[in-house]
């Protein structure tokens, strides 16, 4: 079995190595421990070639999900090789040029690496994901890690912008193709790929059918920068050039390709798919070819080159669904569009690779990408200027080079177009070739631009920051190995055809290759044929408009200058943030009070108007059990504190009455026999009373005025309406539930399927292990926010010398008492409430405890330690960071879920036995324990943040 699986996971867990190496080596660039991974798993891929072209397709299935049809399914098959290739291929290039074009000593490399990482992790998933669920969740973490990317310099606002403009434009596409993978889905009832192609046959004519295509195509435009959408790219190369390189010329803007080349099978049979892939994509061809020969930075010149790339083989892919209307040679006839698009695609991510790092290399020794400040360069940078006229010669498709014979065959497939009879209106294909020619026509142009004017010319130090010279070798050879490629597919093509396109075309038209298989050899020289006339021309007319381009007013005039596309997505950023501003304003009033009312209307009208339309709704009071004397007491005096609160004139006394009502509580717990949630709910009341105090100790003074019953009337209404409409759902939930109780399962299989007698605890571990991961994710995240933000407060708004120091030191003064009898019963007290808070933790899964309760009683043995000998007696005990115990706790929680997919079963499965040990004799162990565990750890790092966090003085 291919470990497809974790190829994905390699990337994922070396920026983990790297995260944790952030105080190693420091003396070594961080980049020589990146290099290992992307160029093993670009070698594993390599010797994958002979097995995926003997029609061995690789499957690697992992149990996620079940229930919904979500599993970690990865498939290799022609497409993803040739994708997987450019990603770890590309990825060790940029990685090895990244450590010569950052300096360890001014740039933060550990981010870098780790996003990079991310990213390369996430493309791998998407391209080898059979599942659209999971496809979709490593398309969006492509959009996060590369907004992470672009704002690498985020000091920089131009930065900040390219990476927020790249994001919600990418995530807005990610999106809908989200949508359109759910009505897929409703279309199919699964989410395979694979399984959706051999239903194409059934859904092609559902409802659904064409608006699943339009969303997934909108997602597929936005990721490869197809116009109107093309507008973030630009804007990302602020991005560091390593970043350039590899996002967006080899990778990230591939993924929309990929998209539609992945979704050919399903839709290629729709002329709305051909006339729209198609159409947008010559589009994008001819817009950016023109755009790209206005532009004067080097970087920029590349961004429009970049979309009209896409835009081209984008186009080709539109015109290789043709093929789907057809059988026999005339199909094979239309996949030559097909053929183009694969082999530019390589070629593209090669010289378009190559030429970023020749346009970094001219940024990084001139520190400029000015073309109006550069020029003469070629006697002080010969090897740099060699390797730019291979890049930009192949761009512009000229012989010798890969690119020329790509190029040569987009115009084959621009004049085979036009032999298509299924359409009303065939003279419109007319326009494909001559769209085709003229936008060759600028990039012929916009390639000796950026050679010529760069490197020849007069030469201008006055305008240079520094004097250039030849790059280092580092620098060099990434972009050479790529110049060397250029030529060698140029002189010896055909070794790709067979080990990477022809299985790329079997996955593209898997429904063709049962017929006959794929053929590809490519030529030189196939005669005095119309591509070689249209070729001549390119050159002949590109000659001339590169001379005449400066003082061409037609490509130098700024069209539509008072409207452009970035001025109708600025305008739209802007009335998006007036109308959010002035919504918020309105509700938003920094009051408490108003929130909880706005909360608690809510929950009213949406609850009570629901159970109130709703029919079948009993209270079902005959089912109560007798009330007893005992519980009368306690709710009679958990009222009474209750009704308390409001009119009490000192905080402290509201905070008594309040862990009064939870003590009663607690009462009630014990007395309906109860003993976790009675555990629970004791050891939580007194640490949230700890809180409360040192909480209302930073208040002022409390002080009640009068109010007017006017406006007390809204609150009491509002306190009376949620009581009762709590107190009816719970009656509700009792006498009118449509499902069978499924306590009695709990009872039945706690033992035999979780190991353990306690079902609260085995609920907690196993039965809904999910729901315990993520209360503990939620309460970390909200302990670091509260954290941050009280760190942040006492930054900017306190400069007395304690809190200075205590920020410094990172070390709380919390509030202590000098009372001796405190302190010698608090030294014995918390030995006693350490050993029992482990007994808790051991015993929880077959008797009363467990990892969250033993948590809570620790958490109160050094609340008590603290008070009585203040934080510095805490710290000395026990040096902990409370942050990173959060971590390793949640960290240690999901591990032992992901041990699961070791043992072939869904993630968080638990398992449970009965060993021999010494000394101890027949002892079970279940994996849970290490579950409970991270439970444990975590609940103490938030309890005693908070805790410690809010007790600073300030």
């Amino acid at each position: 079995m291919p470990l497809l699986h974790v190829t994905v996971l390699v990337p994922f867990l070396l920026a983990l190595l790297i995260a944790l190496m952030t105080r190693r080596a420091p003396t070594l660039h961080r980049g020589w421990l990146v290099i290992p991974g992307p160029l093993a798993l670009f070698i594993y891929f390599l010797t994958r070639i002979p097995v995926v072209r003997g029609g061995d397709a690789g499957y690697d299935t992992i149990s996620w999900i079940p229930s919904l049809g979500i599993d970690l399914v990865f498939h290799l098959d022609g497409l993803s090789l040739l994708f997987t290739l450019l990603i770890t291929g590309m990825g060790t290039l940029v990685v090895i040029y990244s450590i010569y074009y950052l300096d360890r000593r001014k740039e933060e490399l550990t981010p870098f690496y780790i996003y990079l990482l991310l990213f390369m992790g996430a493309m791998l998933g998407v391209v080898l994901s059979d599942n659209l669920m999971v496809l979709y969740g490593f398309w969006e973490l492509t959009s996060v890690s590369s907004f992470l990317l672009i704002a690498f310099w985020h000091r920089r606002q131009k930065s900040r912008y390219g990476a927020q403009k790249s994001m919600l434009i990418t995530v807005f596409g990610g999106l809908a193709m989200f949508a359109g993978f759910l009505m897929l889905y409703v279309m199919t009832g699964t989410f395979s790929i694979r399984e959706i192609w051999s239903e194409v046959g059934d859904i092609s004519g559902h409802m659904l059918f064409i608006p699943a295509m339009l969303l997934i195509l909108l997602g597929a435009f936005t990721k490869s920068a197809q116009f109107p959408f093309h507008i973030w790219l630009p804007d990302a190369m602020e991005a560091p050039t390593p970043v350039s390189a590899y996002l967006h010329s080899a990778t990230m803007v591939k993924a929309g390709l990929y998209l539609v080349a992945r979704f050919s099978p399903i839709f290629a049979g729709q002329h709305e798919w051909f006339w729209i892939v198609s159409g947008v994509g010559l589009i994008t061809l001819i817009y950016g070819s023109i755009q790209a020969m206005k532009q004067t930075d080097l970087k920029a010149l590349l961004a429009y080159s970049t979309i009209s790339q896409l835009g081209l083989i984008m186009g080709l892919l539109g015109m290789g669904s043709a093929a789907a209307f057809y059988t026999g040679e005339e199909s094979v006839f239309y996949t030559a569009a097909t053929t183009a698009a694969l082999f530019h695609l390589i070629n593209h991510a090669i010289f378009k690779g190559s030429l970023f790092m020749v346009v970094g290399i001219v940024d990084h020794e001139t520190n400029t990408r000015d073309l109006r400040k550069l020029g003469g360069l070629i006697s002080l940078m010969p090897v740099t200027f060699t390797l730019a006229m291979i890049g930009s010669f192949s761009m512009a498709g000229l012989p010798p080079f890969a690119g020329f014979l790509s190029k040569e065959m987009f115009f084959t497939a621009v004049l085979n177009i036009r032999q298509l009879d299924i359409f009303s209106i065939p003279a419109l294909f007319t326009l494909f070739p001559l769209i085709a020619w003229i936008a060759s026509i600028f990039t012929f142009a916009y390639s000796m631009i950026l050679v010529f004017n760069t490197f020849f010319g007069k030469y201008q130090p006055e305008k240079l920051d520094k004097k250039p010279h030849e790059a280092p070798f580092g620098l060099l050879l990434p972009p050479l190995l790529l110049a060397v490629l250029s030529l060698v597919f140029g002189f010896i093509p055909n070794i790709l055809s067979d080990s990477l396109i022809i299985p790329a075309m079997n996955a593209i038209h898997p429904i063709m290759q049962l017929a006959e298989p794929f053929e590809v050899n490519i030529h030189f020289w196939h005669g005095w044929t119309p591509e070689v006339w249209m070729t001549l021309g390119v050159v002949v007319l590109g000659i001339v408009v590169y001379r005449l381009y400066g003082r061409w007013s037609i490509v130098d005039k700024e069209w539509g200058r008072n409207l452009t596309l970035n001025d109708v997505y600025d305008g739209g950023i802007r009335l998006v943030e007036q109308l959010s501003r002035r919504l918020t304003g309105a509700y938003m009033t920094g009051s408490m009070r108003h929130y909880l009312m706005y909360i608690f209307s809510f929950l009213i009208v949406a609850i009570g108007g629901t159970m109130l339309y709703t029919d079948g709704i009993t209270l079902g009071t005959s089912d109560y059990a007798p009330i007893s004397f005992f519980e009368v007491i306690v709710v009679a005096v958990m009222l009474t504190g209750a009704l308390a609160i409001p009119f009490t004139r000192s905080r402290i006394a509201a905070i008594l009455f309040t862990g009064m009502v939870g003590y009663m509580v607690t009462l009630l717990f014990v007395l309906f026999r109860a003993p976790d949630l009675a555990l629970t709910q004791m050891i939580v009341e007194v640490v949230s009373v700890a809180l409360f105090l040192l909480c209302f100790r930073h208040l002022p003074k409390l002080k009640r005025e009068p109010v007017k019953l006017r406006s007390r009337l809204p609150k009491l209404l509002i306190s009376i309406g949620i009581g009762i409409t709590m107190t009816l759902v719970a009656l509700a939930a009792l006498g009118s539930s449509p499902f069978e109780s499924i306590s009695s399962y709990y009872v039945e299989n706690s033992y035999t399927l979780g190991g353990g007698k306690n079902i609260v605890n085995v609920l907690l571990v196993d039965f809904r292990g999910f729901d315990t991961m993520f209360e503990i994710t939620v309460l970390g995240v909200a302990s670091l926010a509260i954290y941050s933000m009280i760190k942040l407060q006492l930054e900017a708004g306190n400069s007395t010398g304690v809190v200075k120091s205590a920020l410094r030191d990172n070390k709380p003064r919390f509030a202590r008492s000098n009372d001796v009898l405190l302190q010698s019963v608090a030294q014995v007290a918390f030995v006693i409430i350490i050993t029992f808070s482990l007994y808790l933790f051991f015993a929880g899964h077959n008797h009363p405890g467990g990892g969250f309760i033993g948590a809570l009683m620790a958490s109160a043995a050094l609340v008590l330690l603290s008070i009585a000998f203040g934080t510095e007696m805490v710290e000395k005990v026990l040096p902990i960071n409370y942050r990173k115990l959060i971590a390793v706790g949640i960290l240690l929680a999901f591990l032992t879920g992901v041990g699961s997919f070791l043992f072939g079963v869904p993630f968080l499965s638990q398992a449970f036995g009965y060993f021999q040990l010494p000394l101890m004799g027949t002892t079970e162990l279940t994996t849970a324990m290490l579950f409970d565990l991270g439970v444990y750890l975590a609940v103490i790092g938030v309890t005693m943040n908070i805790i410690f966090t809010i007790g600073r003085d300030n």
